[in-house]
């Protein structure tokens, strides 16, 4: 099986939940010999935008449709795979960090009993990023599951804080999605293959930044203004701040058509409240996901910005040893590795661009 198939099932227990998954066809079919007979918590490793999302509902899909066929079977994925699954609980961080209140969250939802069926699954967004208070009460749950319990947890990476919880886990890795994968599913989302030859390539295999990629016009224009400043920096603080303003503006474009999106899923909800009423309609969890959606975004235009601009000080270097280019190449990386701890945009800015301009 190449890595760009996917996993399709019988016919009849449509509908496929691997249908939004691409490039990871080893984690579907892991997982899918797993949902028959699932142990008690599985640890999706990976980037954003790899698939660990679409792959832990297509897993809760038929986690919670197992012991059904036919249209119950049917029934059970589709509201699995939309997130409205009475048997489907779904924790994600409202902040930077899953917070204590969300563990006690995940502990009052592992502690009630399933609906409709013989299990229930929660899935846990942002374990990487939880705060140390709440670490001792989600291994403590982890540890003494209830027996209908399946906890599907994600993450981007294993910091030692949480070791312990990764290693009461199956552990499954995502990796990047490989580019000509992407651009083959742009290509069938109905992107011309110019656009989504250039958005995978820009998207550092995140399926979800080159779909939005594909529809930016202003893509080549941020990369040109990236690669512009080394040679636009003159040593004065007022270059800096032009500069600074410029690409924070650039930014702002780009995020355009994030929100726009996101105002549609927001309409979608509040068509289905009108419908339905409020409760279990997942507000709280929808908007605590576009606040990452957009701050994921912003982290993801200034990782591609200063890859650009390191690419302009490697091709420098290639010409001739500079030392003041070695300097500034120094400044990007320590800049790129700094992301991770969410710093100030503006503030990360300026300070690089100053020490690039001396």
């Amino acid at each position: 099986m190449s890595d760009a198939a996917l996993i399709v099932l019988d016919p009849s227990d449509r509908p496929d939940p691997w249908a939004d998954l691409i490039g990871q066809a080893d984690a579907a079919k892991r997982l899918e010999l797993a949902a028959a007979s699932p142990v008690h918590a599985y640890l999706l490793l990976g980037q954003p935008g790899s698939g660990t999302v679409a792959a832990a509902f297509g897993f809760a899909s038929l986690v919670l449709s197992s012991h059904l066929a036919g249209e119950g079977a049917a029934r059970a994925r589709r509201l699995a795979r939309s997130g409205r699954h009475p048997d489907l609980v779904v924790i994600e961080p409202e902040g930077a960090a899953l917070r204590v209140d969300e563990a006690v969250d995940i502990i009052r939802a592992g502690q009630t009993s399933p609906v409709e069926g013989p299990r229930k699954v929660i899935v846990v967004h942002g374990v990487d990023v939880i705060v140390e208070a709440a670490i001792g009460k989600l291994l403590k749950l982890i540890e003494e599951p209830p027996p209908s319990m399946v906890f599907v947890l994600l993450a981007e990476s294993v910091p030692p804080e949480i070791a312990t919880i990764a290693s009461r886990c199956v552990t499954i890795e995502f990796g990047p999605i490989a580019r000509q994968v992407l651009e083959a599913a742009l290509v069938a989302r109905g992107i011309s293959p110019g656009r989504a030859k250039a958005a995978a390539a820009a998207c550092g295999g995140d399926l979800d930044r080159a779909v939005l990629l594909a529809g930016d016009d202003a893509l080549a224009a941020r990369a040109a203004l990236w690669q512009a400043i080394p040679d636009r920096l003159d040593g004065r603080g007022v270059t800096v701040w032009e500069l600074v303003a410029q690409v924070r503006d650039a930014m702002d474009a780009a995020q355009e058509p994030l929100v726009a999106r996101q105002q549609t899923e927001t309409d979608a909800l509040d068509a289905r409240v009108e419908q339905t009423g409020e409760r279990g309609a997942g507000r709280p969890q929808l908007v605590a996901r576009h606040k990452r959606e957009v701050r994921r975004l912003r982290v993801d235009e200034l990782r591609f910005g200063l890859a650009t601009m390191a690419r302009v000080y490697r091709d420098r270097l290639l010409e001739g040893p500079s030392a003041r280019d070695e300097t500034a190449l120094v400044a990007i990386q320590r800049s790129a590795k700094s992301l991770v701890r969410n710093p100030n945009e503006l503030l990360l800015l300026q300070a690089l661009l100053l020490t690039l301009g001396e």
